[in-house]
């Protein structure tokens, strides 16, 4: 018999939208701090690639970023830092910064199989329903989802013209809400579904794979759903179709999301650093039109990271967390190229 989630990351979006428990505001202290970190960097003729953690030295805000790792973990879920002016500084030096912090706050892992682990978030013109579409390389409308890793961090350089908001909502809520409404439906998502590589996987291998969309390992929950995945991997004939009550369930799990009863929104400023726990909360973006300037199109740099206070995870998870201990270094699409990227250009195969 499944059993309710409790914690402080089952709320519900109108608890907690105008609330300040998530976001944190930098003193001009700690700007100044971040930007001595810089500095440093600067002098020491350091490459993002070369870069370590002590090349970025936070004594003050490196407390402040521990605490957004509990608050991740073990708090609300997520967290907002806000208050880098942005148009201070070039992008060079964005990357510089936000690489910095992200050192600070866990372990960057790959985010395709062309290895890019400082990514772009920014309209490519890719379908996100093609077989190898991404999400963060399109303008599109988003369905709620997760990454493939512990935390997802974006920091913001420029927005659109119009939409982008960031949308947010608790998978430990929704999964109470169906264990209350639809407990059948709830144990569908308990077991495997087949779900597509979306072109990441390694030569040889198969281009599918199983996982469940909930699991619990040890007390702690997990989610991982991306729907446009699990749909993708119907295109092969050998994977068996999906069964009505399994369509039924990620049916019910998309209109909790997408009902205001759950999910919250926000619109992102110029240097904001959000941060979301991907296996207790699902996100999403609405649609967005760019300005037709290229240098004011909306751009977003985003870190895949593992972090040294994770859960540990169920077996089940295990194609994509290889190592489901607590606090391991998991997650993301290994580079299959052997080689690292620091800044995406083009498209994301």
């Amino acid at each position: 018999m499944r059993e309710a989630i409790t914690g402080p990351a089952t709320w519900r979006g109108p608890e907690i939208k105008d609330s300040k428990d998530w976001v944190y505001e930098f003193a001009p202290a700690e700007i100044e701090e971040i930007d001595a970190a810089l500095r440093n960097v600067r002098a020491q003729g350091k490459l993002i690639s070369t870069m370590t953690r002590e090349d970025f030295p936070l004594p003050t805000v490196s407390k402040v970023i521990a605490h957004a790792r509990e608050q991740i973990e073990n708090g609300l879920g997520l967290q907002l830092l806000r208050g880098i002016q942005a148009e201070r500084y070039s992008k060079d030096d964005l990357r510089i910064i936000y690489w910095g912090m992200g050192q600070h706050m866990g372990t960057a892992v790959s985010q395709s199989a062309k290895g890019d682990i400082l990514g772009d978030v920014r309209n490519l013109g890719i379908d996100i329903n093609s077989p190898q579409g991404r999400g963060y390389t399109s303008n599109q409308k988003l369905t709620y989802h997760t990454d493939s890793c512990d935390v997802v961090a974006l920091f913001v350089l420029r927005t659109a013209r119009n939409g982008g908001l960031s949308m947010i909502a608790s998978s430990q809520a929704i999964h109470n809400e169906i264990l209350k409404q639809r407990p059948d439906l709830l144990e569908v998502l308990y077991q495997p579904f087949y779900w597509s590589w979306q072109g990441q996987e390694e030569p040889g291998q198969q281009p599918y794979y199983q996982q469940p969309v909930f699991s619990m390992h040890e007390g702690k929950f997990s989610c991982r759903y991306v729907r446009t995945h699990i749909r993708s991997a119907q295109r092969f004939p050998e994977v068996p179709r999906l069964t009505p009550i399994q369509e039924e369930a990620l049916d019910f799990l998309d209109s909790l999301s997408g009902s205001t009863d759950f999910h919250f929104s926000m619109m992102f400023r110029p240097g904001d650093l959000q941060f979301l726990n991907n296996h207790v909360m699902l996100h999403s973006r609405t649609a967005f039109e760019d300005f037709d300037e290229p240098e004011k199109k909306r751009h977003l740099l985003r870190m895949w990271l593992s972090v040294p206070n994770s859960r540990a995870l169920s077996p089940a998870l295990g194609t994509i967390y290889r190592d489901q201990r607590a606090g391991a270094v998991r997650g993301g699409f290994p580079s299959r190229t052997g080689k690292l990227i620091y800044e995406t250009v083009g498209s994301i195969e």
